[in-house]
């Protein structure tokens, strides 16, 4: 799979993202950053919210690459799957565990209540936190029309 055979499956389409667009991204994901860690919440909630933070970031890079996925069936795993081509190779194994991640999110959002532990919890909000660092670094690097 590549973009182009994303574009080729109308699952993304080129997109003109504005500096504005990413600004008010990454207020929704410090949003979800602070609300994940919200004490007396559940872990599902909490998880389902760290996990929204983490497909923000994943969009963010997409944007910035100059693409926007379509509205459609599987747009999360496109979301996330594409930062092998946003960010680069080294990105695979964040994109895997994020998408493992997503599996869990449904669980949660859609099937049944008491799927996610406090340990998953802390782990995923870890790692959107270095993901959120990893993404600033990565557009002043790359995308310096949108560093924040």
């Amino acid at each position: 799979m590549s973009l182009q055979d994303w574009l080729d499956e109308n699952k993304i389409s080129p997109h003109k993202t504005t500096s504005k667009e990413i600004q008010n991204l990454f207020k929704v994901i410090d949003r979800d950053i602070a609300d994940a860690g919200v004490a007396g919440v559940s872990a599902d909630r909490r998880f389902a919210t760290a996990y929204n933070a983490a497909l923000q970031l994943a969009t963010v890079a997409l944007l910035a690459s100059g693409y926007r996925v379509t509205a459609s069936k599987g747009h999360h795993f496109v979301t996330i799957s594409s930062l092998q081509f946003t960010m680069g190779k080294t990105a695979v194994p964040r994109a895997n565990y994020l998408n493992v991640c997503r599996q869990t999110r449904n669980k949660t959002d859609y099937d049944r209540a008491g799927v996610t532990e406090e340990q998953e919890v802390e782990e995923l909000l870890a790692e959107v936190v270095q993901f959120r660092t990893d993404v600033l670094t990565w557009l002043k690097q790359h995308h310096t029309q949108f560093s924040i």
